[in-house]
């Protein structure tokens, strides 16, 4: 039995689509390769994803110029086929070269101004690519010494908001400081009127007791340690 007719439609699964785009992306590819190698033909194949990622393959040197020729096969057999030319298409056209002129000078200009393909310019035109070089850094020089005076200023006014700011700090640190020491002194204060309320004691000489020539007695009696136990020694006898 021969294989039933496939009904082509969309995927459903994400991931069997993304698979599937991958592969018949790459065979597309391929045979489009193929047949410009062995039919000596002039291919161009642009292919967008569904997340907009271009894949293309030309088998000239270009993709522009392949489509360029598409252009005008595409406007000769309009031409041809009505017998009267399109003003439409013509003048679309006409925009459309116009624009690719434009888009081709401003990427030879941007190619001298990196100081690429400058050995095709002539000597006015160095010239001028110099004289047009030394505008533009003249610009960038007087821009970039603007923005440098802008950040020169700023840091000015940074450092004198940061002197204010340190010099109210200090008077801070300075009144607490001579109020640290106010209360310091005032609780020194009680402490020398006691020291001038309780006054020292004169000592009296004439109560003071020889301790080696005295003994003191249990009924508080001084006497002299020359005396006996027994007695009073007379005085004859010391």
């Amino acid at each position: 039995m021969g294989r039933g007719k496939v009904v082509l439609k969309r995927i459903e699964n994400k991931i069997n689509r993304q698979v599937t785009f991958a592969k018949r992306r790459n065979g597309l590819l391929k045979k489009a390769y193929e047949l410009s190698v062995l039919c000596d033909a002039e291919v161009a194949l642009i292919i967008f994803s569904t997340r907009g990622k271009l894949y293309e393959f030309a088998s000239s040197s270009s993709m522009d110029k392949t489509l360029e020729k598409y252009q005008r096969y595409s406007y000769a057999q309009l031409e041809s086929t009505t017998g009267q030319p399109d003003n439409n298409a013509q003048g679309r056209y006409q925009e459309y070269l116009k624009l690719k002129a434009k888009v081709e000078s401003l990427k030879r200009t941007q190619r001298h101004v990196l100081g690429e393909d400058l050995e095709q310019l002539e000597t006015n035109e160095l010239h001028q690519l110099e004289r047009q070089l030394d505008s533009t850094l003249k610009q960038v020089r007087s821009i970039r010494a603007r923005h440098l005076l802008h950040q020169i200023s700023d840091l000015q006014e940074k450092e004198k908001a940061l002197v204010e700011m340190n010099k109210a700090l200090q008077n801070k640190c300075e009144t607490m400081q001579l109020s640290l020491e106010t209360e310091e002194g005032n609780s020194n204060q009680p402490a020398a009127e006691t020291e001038d309320f309780f006054e020292p004691l004169q000592s009296n000489n004439s109560l003071h007791i020889d301790r080696h020539n005295a003994a003191v007695t249990e009924q508080g009696h001084v006497v002299s340690s020359k005396q006996h136990a027994v007695g009073v020694m007379p005085g004859w006898m010391i």
